[in-house]
């Protein structure tokens, strides 16, 4: 392994910079805690700067990280997946906490060396004193404070750099394009494993529900089956780059032996070659006929890989910016602002969807993002702006718009759903609702939206059931949809369950969260954590409880529902009103 594999531009840090930087990453409170994310990244990073970068590979890492065994091989998709993890928060502690670090460590696409650099020519200096390491093809070396002339030719460089980036941002994002570009998946004929006749038939069908599933989602672009026949089961990863242009290729085999079948599934990007997930499917004919097996695979394949929170929305947020480069990256942005949503978050979402639907006016994912985050205004009292059109006009405005441009886009109608739900016409939010849900059962967004809405209304167990089969499709959604899922249980006497789902949202930067988990905490006998939830919503939202049922009816709860968390949050401590607690009253007879 050479040096240049193990640092990045020229003059690296030192190594007690870079293992000052591995604690200061470590021990941060944006670093996840959950995993073996802290002990991956230590070991590559100190088996790197003692000059075993060459030695880091998968087995080497699922052996001395992940305690497997001598018999671990590559089928165990572990450290693919973990080093996936850790890229993703490698880059969110860059964003977030690390913004001024001196040092930066990524861990590159496409293997599990570390690169270490200085992020500014102010670091450069900081080990000048130190020895000169003595084996340079392992280790960094001591580095040099830059000359002037040095300095100079660098600004030039960077000056030229940004030109060019700037030219390339102007061809990847053109003017005149109605629609931006996105993701784009190409399939790949299921490869034949075994000797059955009748695993032909078998690869057949499901190529065609996957290329009937996965056009659902809106965000991707699915090429049609003329370009997949043109492949063969061993795709040439280059061919389908550099001809079709797809970032994804979705790949896999069926081997049937008698009345078993096994599907396996792997989608992989195709700028290195790197597997991003895989799956494997075991079915049995003599319980479900082969079309039921077929569409249940292609359904659980499409849900994994495109929903809103799936494999390729997580591997592109990797490359968000952060400025707002492009249309795509707005949706991304709106993905991570719906996980915590922020008051600060929404703000910058909304600017860059503005951008977005005034560059690409036709773009209709943009518009229905858009429409929702126009009604957070209202609903959430978030960045209201002063005069011009209500939130909720502005709101339904846009998703109409989304809905015309594209009708079978999930998201336009989930957003028009929404918008006429809060424009108090929740019987056609209703229907709208269904009918989507029916075109697209696999799209967990949608589906904890609905799901939302449902138990909001007073359909408590029809609602927690949506929730719970999108949190059981999407384990890594927002935590909105626990949020409520935890509201749900309450209202269905689940103390317990209200409890854990509660914890699990965990959605310190939305005041709502705090009102409801100080009902629940208060319901369960968590008289302390209900005090202390009760006093930061008042803090938040000092508006809300005076204003108390303008603000639920708005939401449309029922009178019932109304008037007990309203004695939920009296128990939680908070003072409620003389007026309120006779409305109340009435409210429940």
């Amino acid at each position: 392994m050479h040096t240049s594999n193990v640092i990045e531009n020229g003059e690296p840090p030192c190594p007690e910079e870079i293992r000052a930087q591995l604690q200061r990453i470590v021990e941060s409170p944006e670093f996840p805690t959950i995993g073996r994310g802290a002990a991956f990244l230590t070991y590559i990073v100190e088996e790197a700067l003692a000059g075993r970068a060459a030695r880091l590979k998968g087995y080497a890492i699922a052996l001395e990280v992940f305690k497997r065994d001598q018999h671990f091989t590559q089928e165990d998709p572990v450290v693919r997946i973990e080093a996936g993890r850790l890229r993703r928060a490698l880059e969110r502690y860059y964003l977030v906490a690390g913004q001024h670090d001196p040092i930066r460590i990524d861990m590159p696409k496409g293997g599990y060396v570390p690169t270490f650099r200085y992020t500014s020519l102010t670091g450069l200096s900081a080990c000048a004193a130190q020895e000169d390491v003595k084996d340079s093809r392992h280790t960094a070396l001591k580095p040099r404070r830059p000359s002037k002339q040095w300095v100079m030719a660098t600004l030039a460089a960077v000056v030229l750099a940004v030109g060019v980036i700037g030219i390339g941002l102007t061809a990847h994002w053109p003017r005149d394009s109605t629609i931006p570009p996105e993701p784009t998946l190409v399939i790949a004929p299921f490869a034949i494993l075994g000797d059955s006749p009748k695993a032909q038939l078998y690869a057949a069908g499901l190529t065609e529900e996957l290329l009937s599933a996965l056009p659902r989602f809106k965000e991707i672009r699915v090429y049609g089956r003329e370009t997949s026949r043109t492949l063969t089961t061993e795709a040439d990863i280059r061919q389908v780059r550099e001809e079709l242009g797809a970032r994804y290729l979705l790949a896999g085999g069926i081997r049937a032996d008698g009345e078993r079948i096994r599907i396996s599934a792997r989608l992989i990007e195709t700028s290195d070659g790197a597997i991003l997930w895989s799956q494997t499917y075991d079915n049995d004919l003599h319980s479900r006929d082969l079309f039921t097996i077929q569409e249940d695979v292609a359904s659980q394949v499409a849900t994994a890989i495109a929903q809103p929170y799936g494999i390729i929305a997580e591997a592109d947020s990797l490359r968000l910016p952060p400025d707002d480069l492009g249309a795509y990256e707005c949706t991304l942005a709106f993905y991570a602002y719906r996980a915590e949503l922020s008051i600060q978050g929404h703000a910058s979402v909304r600017n860059c969807l503005e951008k977005a639907v005034s560059r690409y006016p036709s773009y209709a994912t943009a518009w229905a993002m858009l429409s929702m985050v126009y009604l957070d205004e209202e609903r959430y009292r978030f960045n209201q702006t002063a005069g011009g059109q209500a939130p909720i006009k502005r709101a339904l405005h846009a998703a109409r718009r989304a809905v015309l441009l594209e009708p079978g886009n999930i998201r336009s109608r989930q957003a028009l759903m929404t918008a006429l739900f809060f424009n108090q016409e929740p019987e056609e939010a209703i229907r709208v609702g269904d009918r989507a849900l029916a075109d697209n059962p696999n799209d967990t967004e949608f589906m904890g939206e609905f799901g939302t809405r449902l138990a909001i209304m007073g359909q408590w167990q029809r609602g927690a059931d949506l929730l719970d089969k999108a949190m059981a499709l999407n384990p890594g959604g927002g935590g909105f949809y626990r949020g409520t899922r935890a509201l749900s249980a309450y209202m269905l006497g689940d103390t317990e369950n209200a409890v854990a789902f509660i914890r699990q949202a965990d959605m310190q930067k939305f005041p709502l969260f705090h009102g409801v988990a100080a009902v629940i905490f208060a319901e369960a006998g968590l008289t302390d954590e209900a005090h202390r939830e009760a006093d930061i919503f008042v803090q938040a939202r000092p508006d809300f409880v005076p204003n108390f049922f303008k603000e639920m009816r708005s939401r449309n709860m029922q009178p019932d529902d109304l008037g007990r968390l309203l004695a939920g949050l009296r128990k939680a401590g908070v003072k409620v009103p003389a007026d309120l607690k006779s409305m109340s009253a009435s409210a429940t007879q």
